[in-house]
């Protein structure tokens, strides 16, 4: 049975200091215990899984939702490593962050462990990505910009992240709807913003593809130009962006993060996780949160999030075979 907030909250702060630590695998200490939590980032700090976990975890436990929150990382392959690893887990107390780049990762991984082996929980936010080119480009436009990259799609590098990301669905899409052989996109990939973002500055690439928290400023500041969003209205971050829709071309991509449990869980010990989370997204500090990194709240939980992640691996799966990166 799902718990009341009162007594959820009654047990988070009375829950006795014994049993395993946070950061040990295994069960919890009692069924429905969720006084102490681990949340997982299977991806390195600092990045955008890393930042919303961190977030959420200040969020649960300054407002009181859980007593003890332990983020914890294990990189690598698109975040499938950590997939792997929650497919294993038996702690009904352990959440993973993860988002639309593992959607894409599982393929291009060839990973053993899919989504549909583990738990939807809950969908938190979405990131707006944005379109770039330097500040020296000659384009001033999307229109602009894609006709000299339909002329010459192997002479034009885009830089973006992790092959068969986010940021690569989104120039395969684009590639799609402006009539350009997705196979022939000349896509760069970098570990994270930063390097994508030193290769646009370094005029090493025509342009650039990622979320406005990593090039959002640098456009504020004139230092590269953006092109497009790609939500379907225009971020608060940069408003004078216009979206890609606004620009022409009928394609809409959002950078969604959510969270997975461990498989095999009681339909209870889930709907205990999902309380916890619906409690934490609708504090205050949650609020303000998504205010200030600029996120989209998308949160939907339990069989609607199911659904949702099933309708994506169809999407991505499509568009990654149009990239050529699966067969």
């Amino acid at each position: 049975m799902a718990l009341t907030r009162r007594s959820f909250l009654a047990g988070a702060l009375a829950a006795p200091a014994l049993g395993v630590l946070a950061g040990c695998a295994g069960t919890v200490v009692q069924p429905g215990d969720l006084s102490r939590l681990r949340l997982m980032v299977p991806a390195s700090p600092g990045g955008g899984w890393d930042t919303t976990a961190r977030t959420l975890q200040r969020v649960i436990q300054s407002s009181g939702v859980a007593r003890n929150v332990q983020v914890f990382n294990v990189e690598g392959a698109g975040g499938t490593i950590g997939l792997g690893q929650l497919a294993r887990e038996d702690d009904d107390a352990l959440l993973m962050m993860m988002g639309l780049v593992m959607v894409g990762a599982v393929d291009t991984n060839e990973s053993t462990t899919r989504l549909t082996d583990v738990t939807p929980i809950a969908q938190l936010i979405a990131e707006t990505e944005l379109i770039v080119v330097p500040a020296e480009s000659p384009h001033d436009d999307l229109a602009d910009f894609v006709a000299a990259w339909a002329a010459d799609p192997r002479g034009t590098p885009i830089a973006g992240g992790s092959a068969g990301g986010t940021d690569q669905i989104l120039a395969g899409l684009l590639a799609q709807a402006a009539g350009i052989d997705p196979r022939e996109v000349n896509y760069i990939p970098y570990s994270g913003g930063g390097e994508s973002l030193s290769a646009l500055l370094g005029n090493q690439v025509a342009a650039g593809i990622s979320g406005t928290a990593d090039y959002g400023e640098q456009v504020t500041s004139g230092r590269l130009k953006g092109l497009a969003v790609s939500t379907a209205e225009r971020s608060d971050q940069v408003p004078d962006v216009p979206t890609i829709i606004e620009s022409g071309w009928d394609v809409e991509v959002t950078n969604w993060r959510g969270l997975m449990a461990r498989p095999g869980m009681s339909d209870a010990a889930r709907q205990d996780l999902i309380e916890l989370v619906q409690q934490a997204h609708d504090t205050e500090e949650w609020a303000e949160a998504l205010e200030l990194n600029g996120w989209l709240d998308t949160f939907q939980t339990g069989d609607e999030y199911g659904d949702f992640l099933a309708d994506e691996e169809v999407r991505v799966r499509a568009v990654l075979a149009e990239i050529g990166l699966i067969e």
